[in-house]
């Protein structure tokens, strides 16, 4: 009999989900090089942010503290990137839980993806830093 998925309901099933979902990064070999230069040993400090992050968004404990664009925008990365990215988090996603926080991760990991890249573009284009 095949266990049925649970929703992302606790800190717990976050932190699950965020080293599931960076493990597969991890071994990828588009993203991980981007990753790897970025973070280097600072993987701890990196999921912890994450896991915070991802406790506001769908569990609403404000714990996150922070504006998650900045750190993006001079990383070397394009729509291959971007679409890799939502691929292995959404198939994480898929692997593991079903429910309304499930869809709504998903939902913003998408919302996410689509801002970023084209933030990205419009500063690379018009040649300036976003305001801190």
């Amino acid at each position: 009999m095949k266990k049925q998925k649970s929703d992302i309901e606790s800190i717990q099933d976050i932190q699950f989900m965020v080293d599931s979902f960076y493990g597969r990064v991890r071994e990828d070999d588009l993203l991980s090089p981007i990753f790897e230069s970025v973070i280097g040993e600072k993987w701890d400090d990196h999921l912890e942010k994450m896991y915070r992050f991802w406790e506001t968004v769908l569990l609403g404990k404000y714990t996150y503290k922070g504006s998650p664009f900045p750190p993006h925008l001079n990383l070397p990365v394009e729509g291959e990137h971007f679409n890799r990215w939502l691929v292995l988090f959404e198939s994480t996603i898929d692997s593991f839980f079903a429910g309304e926080k499930a869809e709504k991760a998903k939902m913003q990991a998408s919302k996410m993806a689509e801002m970023f890249e084209a933030k990205i573009s419009f500063y690379r284009n018009q040649g300036f830093e976003p305001l801190a």
